[in-house]
């Protein structure tokens, strides 16, 4: 059985203060698809009353083969959506835009790490991707068989996972970060028939031999029959016969059309594997109707998204942001998405910032550590730059401390674009929380309310409600379209890991727990406090780690910093802060800096959250999706063993040098 680590604290005392709200800019105002603040607070009272009737409602967003007979089949904790519908994913995100003007504009700009670039319309899109499904049913994939997906970011990941929908397949992406151990078992776990690589990807100008990662973990993969290779680069490698064929051999001997087939709305769109505390990653299950219902509906509500629109969203497409806000959700509205292969700061920190300017970007979504990062690179890089073409911003992936949410605004947004601060996991398939650009008021750190539909609280241990500015757990109490159905192979870990703190009892259906700690405002705002997990007990205080990380930000040396526990005989425990200084940022007194930052954190938030000790870092450890990886941290400062799943850190080098600094 799944274990999980329970929660027995009533709430968590929240000591972050932020009081500045920026109004909505008057442009927005003038073209949200809701209307106005009366509009919204009508629409989330009736939302709220009857979250099925909306649900139903928003799905006339996609194409429906046939109707479905029951919105929802509720039987906890597993949820089935638009029960007896039929659809297919790629016809919503190619096909219905094939009748209109938006078939010969772009859907797909991509650029090269090596400046290359290609574009795809609508219309070649999806003879692409029409090419794409007929050679994998030519391989004798049949719906409901496991497509693993091991690319960089390159059409062809995007196209894969387009002509797995087509055939009703299943694809599992694996990020292209992956070491092959990482591969071999996701593939092993999926039981996965089909494996789609590429030869190299490209990565701060270095190559990434992604085909003998890929190799090495086919060895020990008996479920893969076949291998579909893209050539990234002019040279040309051997492949193992019978098995392995080039992409651009195998795909161009089809023709570009193909009849996409109606599928059940609860088919199985992908698994997405998640680190667990445990060692073996989980396989979230994400099924067709619902999830598209999901991403059409926030793309609409979060980003104001239209056909005219460039959009630009950061993640990778191994990451559940990818899959959404990359792939199913802007081309479901006929959007021109822009993919960028390589890392932000190649061939130097302004890349972005170059390829906003050049590509006239409207909307950008990326994550705080990248604006983080941004910010210890310097804003004279962006100001090179002609960033007048920007509307909206968005983070995800983490909460945003408040100083980089200034910065983002007054810098890259120039002091006129909204920020969308968008909280959501892999788990929820789409985001719960945001605000509505051009009717939200917005605050930094906090992304806002949930969205019309979304039925979230912040409650105690016993599932009462907190006060206004109590800290405590984070839980969805009603079903949603995009939420997660199972853990593959794994129904009991499902049910362990998100429904056992808050079950079934006194009437109430059973809430899901996010595993976060969070707190409401008296406006009724949701600020993520971290997660439970990095809720540390300090005199009889419970904190949340996250305020304290955000006060020691807020230092002008500091580009970024993890607050982690450890034992400790007085107070239960000690808080040890790991911090990253700005560039140029160097101090010839670092005992001296240590005593500034902790008196710091003193002043911002107050004594009780006064680190004990301050240790800085080159770099902290990350997954490759950008979150830091406090768990590790926790292991390094109590003297134990790194244990668990390290397949998504980033750096293994940053590790050891964190470790040899315990020594």
């Amino acid at each position: 059985m799944a274990t999980k680590k329970s929660v027995t604290q009533q709430s968590i005392s929240s000591v972050l203060s932020e009081e500045r709200l920026f109004p909505p800019p008057d442009g927005f105002s003038e073209r949200n698809s809701i209307g106005n603040a009366r509009a919204l607070a009508r629409l989330r009272t009736q939302a709220a009353a009857n979250p099925v009737a909306f649900w139903e409602e928003q799905a006339q967003r996609i194409t429906w083969r046939k109707p479905w007979r029951r919105a929802l089949q509720w039987k906890h904790p597993h949820a089935q959506w638009f029960v007896g519908g039929k659809l297919n994913a790629a016809e919503n995100c190619l096909d219905r835009h094939l009748d209109s003007w938006v078939r010969t504009k772009a859907a797909l700009i991509w650029e090269g790490e090596d400046a290359s670039q290609r574009t795809l319309t609508y219309q070649q899109l999806h003879a692409e991707v029409c090419r794409c499904a007929h050679a994998l049913q030519a391989y004798g994939i049949q719906p409901g068989d496991v497509v693993a997906i091991y690319m960089g970011m390159v059409p062809e990941a995007v196209i894969a996972m387009l002509a797995c929908a087509r055939i009703g397949a299943t694809h599992t992406v694996v990020f292209g970060g992956f070491s092959s151990d990482a591969l071999r078992d996701r593939i092993n776990d999926s039981n996965a028939v089909c494996l789609i690589t590429q030869d190299v990807a490209f990565r701060r100008g270095a190559e990434v031999d992604l085909y003998s990662a890929a190799a090495t973990a086919l060895k020990k993969t008996p479920s893969i029959r076949n291998v579909l290779v893209v050539q990234r680069s002019p040279l040309q490698r051997r492949l193992k016969p019978g098995r392995d064929e080039w992409w651009h051999q195998a795909v161009a001997r089809h023709e570009g059309s193909h009849a996409a087939q109606a599928f059940d709305a609860e088919h199985p769109l992908f698994i997405l594997y998640t680190s667990g505390s445990t060692g073996k990653p989980k396989g979230i299950c994400h099924t067709t109707g619902g999830y598209m219902v999901h991403v059409a509906t926030t793309m609409d509500y979060v980003f104001d998204i239209s056909p005219r629109d460039v959009y630009f969203c950061t993640a990778d497409v191994g990451w559940i942001t990818g899959h959404s806000y990359i792939v199913y959700g802007p081309l479901s509205q006929g959007a021109t998405v822009l993919m960028y292969e390589g890392a932000p700061n190649y061939p130097g920190p302004d890349r972005f910032w170059d390829i906003i300017a050049r590509h006239r970007v409207s909307i950008f979504y990326t994550a705080p550590t990248a604006i983080r990062a941004f910010m210890k690179w310097g804003e004279q890089w962006p100001k090179r730059h002609d960033l007048s073409s920007l509307r909206l911003l968005g983070t995800v992936g983490e909460p945003i401390n408040p100083e980089a949410w200034m910065w983002y605004h007054r810098v890259i947004g120039q002091g006129r674009c909204p920020i969308v601060d968008t909280w959501w996991q892999t788990e929820t398939g789409g985001i719960m929380i945001a605000p509505i650009p051009g009717i939200t008021p917005t605050k930094p750190g906090t992304a806002t309310m949930p969205l019309p539909g979304i039925v979230v609280d912040v409650v105690r241990k016993d599932g009462t409600s907190c006060k206004a500015n109590e800290g405590g757990l984070l839980v969805v109490q009603h079903p949603w379209p995009g939420m997660l159905r199972t853990v593959h192979g794994d129904d009991e870990r499902y049910r362990q890991t998100y429904w056992s703190d808050f079950p079934k009892a006194r009437g109430r259906e059973g809430w899901y727990f996010t595993g976060d700690g969070a707190r409401r405002d008296a406006d009724g705002y949701v600020w993520i406090m971290g997660r439970v997990d990095d809720v540390v007990n300090v005199s009889g205080h419970r904190l949340g780690t996250a305020e304290v990380e955000s006060a020691l930000v807020s230092h002008p040396l500091v580009a970024e910093a993890a607050v982690v526990a450890r034992p400790d005989v007085v107070k239960g425990n000690a808080l040890v802060a790991f911090v990253t200084l700005k560039a140029g940022a160097g101090t010839d007194d670092i005992d001296a800096l240590r005593t500034t930052l902790r008196n710091h954190v003193a002043v911002e938030i107050g004594h009780i959250a006064k680190p004990d000790d301050v240790r800085f870092a080159e770099a902290l450890p990350k997954t490759r999706s950008g979150k830091i990886m406090r768990r590790l941290l926790r292991e390094i400062v109590s003297g134990g063993t790194v244990s668990g799943d390290t397949t998504t850190l980033e750096d293994f080098s940053v590790l050891e040098a964190l470790r040899a600094g315990e020594e």
